[in-house]
């Protein structure tokens, strides 16, 4: 089959999908931060950028491929590539190294950047490129810079970008080291889970520049100051991706939860809080800590930067209940 069938074949039913998935996403309240964020997924196709992803099952990965013979499965690869769910794009021996993020939490964390137009943004982990098409789209390509570890990621980002018609900076390097050529940056974004914020971002960023991050299963807001200090509040959403590979990234322990109380076990807040704190608070003490506080959810934490170290904390950072993150290694 011709590019061209392809392309008319998928006219109806991309307009189609696409229109719903924009539903979800106004549904969901995620554009409520900076409504202009709609154009962009409005003009951007997703499914450039996704011409082949995994479905996981009982029996393993399904591969849905746009190119497939079979018009059956192209349909529902077409379908999936615009569903509000994230998408695994890249496994190596069952490990998920990449994927595409859910659309309506991308189009939350882009609406929390609060840009102005002509803000110069840095995206950690360039993924299939949709999020740095979307960036570029709205605040135009030069002022982009997307980086990711892997070769192959940035290879086939920087084709998903130009078959869309956009070309930023796409760089292969260590994304805990940023991208010093290409500061300063107005916003930093990062699409993969963080245990510790590395001081190379600060340095890069302009004063009075944002920090959007997940981190222990949040996403933080920090405010820089200087190549030194930043502090900021975590988002009230949870957020869940692929950790950050490269110098930044510590493994995290196994952690026992024998002893706490099934309300706490289960409960996702808590479950934030054991994150947060690891190798600082055992879960018993985490358990009893958010119990008396009245089980705060993830907008009462925060995190600051000095010169000096830097911590996490409940409600205010001079506060009674602080701990420590780790530095970055590197």
């Amino acid at each position: 089959m011709s590019a061209d069938a392809r392309d008319n074949e998928a006219d109806g039913p991309e307009a189609s999908a696409r229109a719903g998935l924009l539903r979800e996403i106004e549904a969901s309240g995620a554009f409520a931060a900076d409504p202009r964020w709609r154009d962009a997924f409005a003009a951007v196709p997703r499914h450039l950028f996704v011409p082949y992803y995994y479905v996981g099952g009982a029996g393993g990965y399904e591969r849905r491929w746009g190119e497939s013979p079979d018009p059956r499965t192209r349909e529902r690869w077409m379908r999936g590539a615009y569903e509000d769910t994230p998408l695994a794009t890249r496994l190596r021996d069952g490990v998920l190294l990449s994927s595409s993020s859910q659309p309506s939490l991308m189009a939350l964390m882009l609406a929390e950047l609060r840009v102005e137009d002509g803000a110069r943004v840095l995206e950690i982990g360039a993924g299939t490129g949709y999020n740095a098409a979307l960036l570029s789209y709205r605040l135009g390509e030069g002022n982009v810079t997307t980086v990711d570890l892997d070769p192959e990621i940035t290879e086939s980002a920087r084709r998903h970008l130009e078959e869309a018609g956009y070309r930023p900076a796409v760089v292969t390097g260590d994304g805990a080291r940023g991208v010093p050529e290409r500061a300063p940056f107005d916003r930093i974004i990062v699409t993969c889970t963080l245990t510790t914020v590395p001081r190379a971002w600060l340095a890069q960023c302009a004063p009075g520049a944002l920090i959007l991050a997940p981190l222990a299963t949040g996403l933080i807001a920090l405010t820089v100051r200087d190549a030194s200090h930043a502090e900021g509040r975590f988002l009230e959403t949870a957020a869940y991706f692929v950790p950050l590979r490269g110098s930044g990234r510590s493994e995290p322990e196994e952690v026992v939860l024998a002893g706490v109380p099934r309300r706490a076990r289960d409960n996702d807040r808590f479950r934030f809080l054991l994150a947060l704190t690891r190798g600082t608070l055992d879960p018993q003490e985490a358990a009893s800590l958010w119990e008396r506080e009245g089980m705060p959810g993830r907008e009462r934490y925060g995190i600051t930067l000095d010169a000096g170290h830097a911590w996490a904390w409940l409600d205010e950072p001079e506060g009674p209940y602080a701990w420590p993150l780790p530095e970055a290694a590197g």
